[in-house]
Formats: structure tokens, sequence, C-alpha cells
């Protein structure tokens, strides 16, 4: 199983390294997880033009790069444009494309062609038999490895909920990955920027673990109330240890449990 963490954005290389750290050492106590460190260099996605987006595609690519080499994690993070995939396919082990450019057909395909692993979020206006067209996309791109994160759906205004049937839908035919705190957030519940329900990130993390999925995404901090990206959804750091163990119960009584056939789920609404 994937584990995907680290902060929102890349603030500082205090912040990157006392989370990587951590991440290390946890990474040598749970050797059945494939750990990745994640952050962002920019979140251009952000919905005021004040927030802060992080230090740019040079920095933040050394500084990746530094975790990288200096603690010897795996890297992943975000890009938004298809210049940005070359430079960052240099660095990172898996390329990440965010939610709302889940259905950029050019900077698909340009992840795809990297040869790196792709990891695409599927959109918060997306239904889960829709992420076929990502995956056809990424096939077409020569992606041969390469997984779709389920990150809630938009459930009215400000709000998003996660529907588990979606991670047994797309396991049909990809990799599913659950993103536990992007799933909480209230996007624009703040006015000028997104909100979250962090309260509810674990609850989430063990429902997604239960119901079978490939890994989890989720974000965390240090401080997160003192987070300059995604705050109130972000898990405390100190956290991490609790939910790596929680997530070994659950896989364990899974795999303790005699086999029992499942329905098909419906990949077209209209079938």
């Amino acid at each position: 199983m994937l584990i995907i963490a680290g902060p929102c954005a890349i603030e500082n290389e205090t912040v990157v390294f006392k989370t990587a750290e951590h991440i290390k050492e946890l990474s040598e106590e749970y050797p059945e997880f494939d750990f990745y460190f994640k952050s962002s260099f920019d979140k251009a996605n952000r919905s005021s033009v004040k927030s802060f987006r992080g230090p740019g595609l040079k920095e933040g690519l050394r500084i990746l790069r530094k975790v990288k080499e200096e603690l010897g994690l795996k890297i992943t993070t975000d890009v938004h444009e298809t210049w940005q995939v070359k430079p960052t396919a240099e660095v990172v082990d898996l390329i990440q494309v965010p939610a709302f450019l889940s259905r950029q057909t050019d900077l698909i395909l340009e992840c795809a062609r990297s040869g790196k692993p792709v990891n695409v979020k599927k959109g918060q206006f997306m239904a889960p038999w829709d992420a076929k067209n990502i995956v056809e996309k990424l096939k077409v791109g020569g992606a041969v490895d390469f997984y779709i994160t389920e990150r809630g759906v938009s459930f009215g205004y400000n709000n998003l909920v996660v529907d588990f049937r979606s991670l047994v839908i797309m396991s049909q035919f990809t990799k599913v990955i659950f993103d536990a705190t992007h799933s909480v957030q209230l996007p624009g519940g703040a006015g000028d920027r997104s909100s979250g329900q962090r309260e509810f990130v674990i609850p989430l993390i063990r429902a997604a673990v239960a119901v079978g999925c490939d890994g989890i995404f989720m974000e965390v901090h240090p401080e997160p109330d003192k987070a300059l990206s995604d705050g109130p959804n972000m898990l405390p750091l100190s956290s991490l240890r609790h939910v790596l163990e929680t997530i070994r119960v659950i896989k364990n009584a899974l795999s303790t449990l005699t086999s029992q056939p499942q329905a098909q789920p419906l990949l077209d609404r209209h079938h």
C-alpha cells in the first residue's frame, strides 16, 4: 500500500525537513508500506490571488531533490502545465495531476510520456466511471504504472462528500488511492480560502482501507493551524504514527477473512 504524505505546499526547508525526517523514521518502522513524501512547489489552484502558492518550480524542485538525496525518500509533487513535466520528472518518483486538471488531455499525455508513474486526482465534478477516460489517456500516452485518486465530489456549495462505492468501481480498471485530507476540505468555505473538517480524516481513512484501496494520500504538517495552505484539513504530523497503526490493524484484520464473492459494480450508469 502506498502512503503519500507531506505538507500541502513547500513553505520552507525547515518545515519540509521536519516533516520528511519524521516520515523517514516511520518508513523504517512500517516497512510494509511504500512511502512517498509529497509537497507542492506551486499551488496554482488557490481561491484568492493573495493566497500563498509556494516557492515556484526551480526552488521547489531543489528542496525536493535535497529531501530525496539526504533522506532517501521517494518524492511526488503536482504539475499544472505541460512545460513543468520534464524538469519535475527528473526529480520525482511519481508525478501527480491535480483534481481540477484531471480532464486536461495535453497535461495527462505529457505526464504519461515522462516514463514516471502518474497519479491523477479524479475531479470533484466527475463520476467514478468517467475516470475510465483518464485511464485511456494515460495508456495512449504510454503510461504503464498509474493511479486514480478519489478526493470527494461536490455536494452543493462549499462542500464535498465521499461515495465509497467509487473506490470499488474504479478498482475494476485502475489502482486507486484515497485522498483523506482533501476529501474533508470545504472549498471556498472561508470566503477567500478553503476551510476543512480535520476531525473526519481518520474515520474516512478507516473506511477507505476497509473498503479496499491501493494507497492513502494525506497532507500532514508539524503545526497545521499555522500552515500557509490547506491547514484546516491537514493532519498534525504527530498523529501520523497512529494513522499508520490504524491502517495496519485494519489490513491485518481483512487478511484473516475468508474471501467472499462481491457484486460486480456498475461501471456505466446507462447499463
